[in-house]
């Protein structure tokens, strides 16, 4: 009987989902991440990604976070995969809207309404989310239209409308890595998310001048985040995912954490002897 219990206990264990983990070489950046995070108030989650190397880090990487307007990313990303198929083309009109002019707005301006524009007419909230499972993402979903989400009770804990934000680093990188989208796609979204107007207290704050960042923000009451791209010196890209909530200073604490990341990155590249992500 011992036996058959230590065995359904091993069987219990080996069922549950893998934490996310940081790559050997960024456990110093963690360190520091943890570090950040214990001394806030906000409840906090990272993760970031080298889109060359793989090399990975993350803090309460698969804990649910509300996306806010942070969910624009995947609604341009189904839309520009249509346009890929040919059902689609930026040229089109919606209810007389430039669809190029609706794409700028959600994206550059985080404009709701246009947002709520596309996502009704790609078929709503269920499509997106549909689409997303059909391509192999979990830990992202999509339940409401802009306006149905700001029109409700407010829930930070709310599972409904959420991502962890490995899983939207995950979506960045198949973004990036041309396997949702073409390139040509993908480069025309991540110009836009270069031009973003909002948040510029969040990832950019503290950055070196000079440093490009193509991201997106979302926020509620009671919530900041900021996502997206951050170009190293060496041209890698990082996929950076920062999600708070409650608290205060969120967007303070994301600018702290992008700079972290920014610097634990950097340092693998400036390491003497050659970090473990290019020695190998």
């Amino acid at each position: 009987m011992r036996f058959i219990a230590l065995f359904l206990s091993l069987l219990a264990f080996v069922a549950q989902p893998a934490a996310a983990a940081s790559s050997p070489s960024l456990l110093s950046l963690e360190q520091q991440l943890s570090s950040l995070v214990a001394n806030k108030s906000a409840d906090v989650g990272i993760a970031a990604l080298d889109l060359n190397t793989g090399e990975s880090i993350s803090i309460k990487g698969n804990t649910p976070f509300p996306m806010a307007s942070t969910v624009k990313v995947a609604v341009a990303a189904l839309y520009m995969a249509q346009v890929d198929r040919g059902q689609r083309s930026l040229d089109d009109t919606i209810n007389g809207l430039p669809v190029r002019s609706l794409m700028a707005r959600m994206l550059i301006h985080s404009d709701n309404h246009a947002t709520d524009i596309l996502l009704k007419d790609l078929g709503g909230p269920h499509k997106l989310h549909s689409w997303l499972e059909d391509n192999g993402m979990t830990g992202l979903r999509v339940d409401r239209t802009i306006a149905e989400l700001l029109s409700a009770r407010r829930d930070l804990w709310d599972r409904r409308d959420s991502s962890t934000p490995v899983a939207m680093v995950d979506l960045l990188r198949r973004i990036y890595k041309a396997e949702l989208i073409k390139p040509d796609s993908r480069n025309y979204i991540l110009d836009l998310m270069a031009r973003c107007e909002t948040g510029k207290n969040r990832i950019k704050a503290l950055l070196p001048n000079g440093v490009t960042v193509e991201h997106k923000t979302g926020t509620l009451t009671g919530l900041a985040d900021d996502v997206g791209f951050i170009t190293m010196p060496d041209g890698h890209r990082i996929a950076v995912a920062i999600f708070t909530r409650g608290g205060t200073d969120r967007p303070r604490t994301i600018a702290e954490a992008a700079r972290e990341i920014y610097d634990g990155f950097k340092a693998m590249v400036t390491w003497p002897f050659g970090s473990p992500a290019f020695s190998r």
